[in-house]
């Protein structure tokens, strides 16, 4: 943490944002868990369908943000200065339909376990916003089908389900993080991580993954347990892949790119408690489900009329029957 003090390049992620507005911008400001670091996000809103992202390569102070945040302010009086506009804890992707892009952030999130030191978060609440200015949008982004497109999509909720972390691979196996462990960016080209289409817009623009999050979608428990004084943490994650992923009313079998229907990796992992960071004993064990790999089809008729189905007002009649039918001799029988 000494050394983060000093060079602000150590400090590898963003977990904290505030987003500001003007007329012409939208400034996204990122902070490193303590706070003592920061970087600035620029978003154009001057182009009613265009995505123009920039970063600024610098990492400022306290000070120097505070600094950066009033010169802004004072350059855009005449069109409204400079507003807060929300504070988040991530982005988790930005979309466009029609004609509008669409920021979807990560308002409120809450701990759900701790991973050798690495915190795991899950959502509590998401915020879409539109990034346009209201005076350059057309009538597309009020549009019914706009509006139908953003309802669709506003009906995932990120708040079930969903998790991440802004330091640990969740989306990996134990063996596979112990084994890169030097990585410094997320693996968001992955089986597992469901936004990933959504936040390469911001990705492929800044050339990093510090202002995104990567969401993986399924389960994830952590307990402690006190074995001989010893305190264990066993954690249960399972991770749904985002291929060919859907109800099994709707999705079976294998599709044509070989992706099995509901494809889900379960990974069980048993730590000590006063583990570090990758120190300590550790272990873990996978098992992996999916759809059976073949093509299956299924003709759904309405024509093909329903089995009709009789009720036996008498069904001890032939258990009784069945029973003196193999009964040998003059066995008696007891009911």
């Amino acid at each position: 943490m000494a050394a983060e003090a000093d060079d602000p390049s150590l400090a590898a992620t963003l977990e904290k944002f505030r987003l500001y507005e003007t007329r012409a911008r939208f400034y996204v400001i990122g902070s490193s868990r303590e706070k003592r670091w920061f970087r600035v996000l620029k978003i154009d809103r001057s182009e009613p369908s265009e995505l123009n992202v920039s970063e600024d390569p610098v990492w400022y102070s306290l000070q120097e943000v505070k600094s950066l945040l009033q010169r802004i302010d004072e350059g855009n009086r005449s069109t409204g200065g400079l507003a807060f506009v929300t504070k988040a804890y991530g982005i988790a992707g930005c979309i466009k339909f029609l004609e509008s892009y669409y920021l979807i952030l990560v308002t409120k999130r809450r701990q759900i376990g701790c991973i050798c030191g690495h915190a795991i978060y899950c959502i509590d609440e998401s915020q879409m916003i539109t990034i346009p200015h209201s005076s350059v949008q057309t009538d597309v982004a009020t549009s019914k089908n706009e509006l139908r497109y953003k309802k669709l999509l506003a009906s995932v909720d990120l708040t079930k389900d969903f998790f991440y972390s802004y330091t640990y691979p969740i989306m990996q196996s134990l063996q596979q993080s112990v084994t890169s462990a030097g990585m410094k960016e997320m693996p968001y080209e992955n089986l597992f991580v469901w936004n990933t289409f959504l936040t390469e817009p911001v990705r492929s623009r800044c050339h990093n993954t510090l202002w995104t999050v990567a969401l993986v979608h399924g389960h994830f428990k952590q307990v402690k347990l006190s074995i001989f004084g010893r305190e264990i943490n066993v954690v249960l994650s399972s991770r749904r892949s985002r291929h060919f992923a859907g109800t099994r009313y709707l999705k079976r079998g294998v599709n044509d790119h070989g992706k099995v229907a509901n494809d889900v990796e379960t990974e069980q992992i048993v730590f000590e408690e006063e583990a570090g960071s990758w120190k300590g004993r550790m272990s873990a064990v996978v098992q992996m489900r999916g759809s059976i790999p073949l093509f299956w089809s299924q003709e759904a008729s309405r024509l093909s009329p329903k089995p009709d189905i009789f009720g036996d007002m008498i069904p001890h009649m032939k258990q009784q029957n069945y029973i003196l039918m193999i009964s040998p001799g003059d066995m008696d029988i007891l009911s």
